[in-house]
């Protein structure tokens, strides 16, 4: 099932921890938070921004986030980054964050979905299928000019969209911290 939130809507922080909390509901383990995109880009930049406002909110706690313009996951990297995840947390959900394009009406949705995210496309790239769970941004409308229109993306909806997914994520991950969900492990922790 899909859920999708209006990055104008006051409740979509709240729409995106209960969605996560339906969606993997079942797993112990503490997710996996994989933040994909590059600062080379405006409309790009979604998915580092965001993982930077969710390493700010989870500093200190029992959770992996990849992906921050100091240290982005671009096209290159997501290509090993399945099988990095599997090596390094082979139990934990993976939840994919990535910016993407759609129709014009679309635009300033935030989808979070059971399914992995086909990073690139958005670029006509050629990528692997990465995450269990999916968080895209709508940040432009799908054309042939995709890339030019990542370009033109207005920054301000970037860091709105970025602070409602990081607010919806982190409240997840602290509330299952808080009720005792995960199953911790004291070498698991980091950020």
């Amino acid at each position: 099932m899909d859920y999708s939130f209006n990055l104008y809507n006051a409740m979509a922080p709240g729409g995106i921890c209960l969605s996560l909390k339906k969606i993997l509901a079942l797993n112990p383990y503490p997710p996996v938070v994989l933040c994909i995109g590059s600062d080379l880009s405006v409309g790009d930049s979604l998915g580092p921004v965001a993982g930077t406002k969710l390493k700010e909110k989870l500093a200190g706690l029992n959770c992996y986030v990849f992906g921050t313009p100091a240290r982005p996951i671009t096209a290159h990297e997501v290509r090993y980054m399945n099988e990095f995840l599997k090596a390094t947390h082979p139990d934990s959900p993976v939840i994919a964050i990535d910016a993407a394009v759609g129709l014009a009406g679309d635009i300033g949705l935030i989808k979070v979905a059971k399914k992995a995210i086909k990073p690139g496309s958005g670029a006509n790239k050629k990528l692997n299928k990465v995450g269990d769970v999916s968080i895209m941004g709508i940040v432009a409308e799908r054309s042939v000019f995709n890339y030019s229109l990542f370009s033109a993306t207005r920054l301000n909806i970037i860091y709105k969209m970025a602070e409602i997914i990081a607010e919806g994520v982190s409240s997840f991950i602290l509330e299952s911290i808080q009720n005792n969900k995960f199953c911790l492990q004291a070498n698991e922790i980091s950020v």
